[in-house]
């Protein structure tokens, strides 16, 4: 860490002084945007409190995506952090700066990066144990499980940033006592709390990358809503995996936290149990194993069509923690190159769900509700299984730990629209 982690650095941004900020200028997430209504292209920000500096203020022009940023690699991000962080702190600067300041309502905010893959994860221990006793209550976790960091290949096209509107998905369906599946809507529309990392620098086609120096390839962290549609999932997965119960939207926040500004919140990463067994050598690091986890509060919210109407809050539905991953972020980008996969600036890597240990920290609606059969009471008098059309869905993230500044990742939201008839 660095005098960019002071907790008692303060801006001349004056909202981002504000202790419930989740941009205090300890974060500074870099993110795209430009001013609603204008006719001007894309570009590049920093978040400040409830401002959008322009990073043409510091000499950076990025075009529409940050991928030009994220290859540069970790020495040019520490060094746009720290003049950010002068620069926003030192109120000489103010009167030169503030003419680059977009307040935060009046922007439009686009994809972070343009994505060239993205591959979900299933690091979630405490999902894949529940889920697992749904479906196989003799054998809910895989034997594989505990040796590789399982996940697929999903698809990049359909990753929108936060406030787009999510169209229910058709596909095919069979109920068990049904002859023949059916085509229609998901009656099953789910939400999985994840988080998101996007890659810096790439490794070339061939060469893996060492865990040693995994974490060079991560740009940042993003919030990730991978949208499922349980009832199509559980009739085309076998024997393939995830298909189109997946690719039909992924749901990101629009600002990338850095892991520059995550290091005073690094953890342990999960502590195995005895019958666990270790990762194998290329996945193994002394120094990752003691500091590789990060402690990223999750939160997944609902707010109804009713609800809107009648002004009522969001209810949050669960609280997890990513320091719940089974394997830690290092251990995600190894794995994902050990077999000389090339990785690319702007590339996105899902956590899969992250599940806690305690019923209040449960990541998707499958568990919160076993499958639909414990309803969900909102506010009102309505009830929930599952996701319904005009639900807006809401995930939120921060991190706290004493002595350092809290920060916040902004939203992951999208709300749902019916199915195409």
């Amino acid at each position: 860490m660095n005098a960019t982690h002071d907790p008692a650095l303060r801006s001349w941004v004056e909202s981002a002084n504000d202790p419930a900020s989740q941009f205090p200028i300890q974060n500074l997430p870099l993110g795209v945007f430009r001013r609603k209504g204008a006719k001007e292209a894309p570009r590049g920000g920093v978040a400040i409190g409830d401002q959008i500096l322009d990073l043409a203020a510091v000499g950076l022009k990025t075009g529409p995506n940050l991928n030009q940023l994220a290859a540069a690699g970790r020495k040019s991000w520490r060094e746009l952090r720290k003049l950010l962080s002068q620069g926003l702190s030192d109120s000489r600067n103010a009167k030169r700066l503030s003419r680059y300041l977009v307040p935060m309502n009046k922007a439009e905010l686009f994809l972070p990066t343009a994505i060239g893959d993205y591959s979900d994860f299933y690091t979630g221990i405490h999902h894949a144990v529940t889920v697992g006793r749904i479906f196989r209550p003799d054998n809910p976790l895989l034997p594989n499980y505990h040796w590789v960091p399982i996940g697929y290949h999903g698809r990049a096209s359909s990753v929108v940033v936060s406030g787009t509107p999510v169209t229910r998905p058709n596909g095919q369906t069979k109920a068990p006592d049904d002859a023949v599946p059916a085509f229609g809507p998901s009656r099953r529309l789910d939400f999985e709390l994840e988080l998101g990392l996007v890659i810096g620098p790439g490794n070339a086609l061939g060469k893996p990358v060492s865990i040693k120096r995994a974490l060079d390839h991560v740009f940042g962290v993003v919030l990730l809503n991978d949208w499922s549609a349980r009832d199509i999932q559980a009739w085309e997965y076998q024997p393939l995996g995830p298909f189109l119960a997946k690719s039909f939207a992924t749901t990101i926040s629009p600002w990338v936290v850095t892991m520059e500004a995550l290091e005073p919140f690094r953890c342990p990463a999960f502590e195995r149990s005895g019958d666990q067994p270790t990762p194998l050598p290329y996945l193994y690091d002394e120094a990752d194993q003691r500091e590789g986890g990060f402690a990223i509060e999750m939160q997944m919210h609902l707010r109804s069509a009713r609800m809107r109407a009648q002004k009522l809050p969001a209810q949050r539905l669960t609280c997890s923690n990513f320091r719940h991953s089974f394997w830690t972020a290092a251990q995600i980008v190894t794995h994902q190159a050990s077999n000389g996969c090339n990785l690319r600036p702007g590339d996105l890597l899902g956590s899969g769900t992250i599940s806690g240990p305690t019923p209040d920290a449960l990541g998707s609606m499958l568990e919160l509700t076993l499958a639909g059969k414990a309803p969900i009471a909102l506010p009102g008098g309505e009830t929930r299984v599952f996701i319904e059309d005009g639900d807006e869905v809401i995930q939120r993230s921060r991190c706290a730990r004493e002595g350092f500044a809290s920060i916040g990742f902004g939203e992951a939201a999208g709300v749902v629209k019916p199915a195409p008839r």
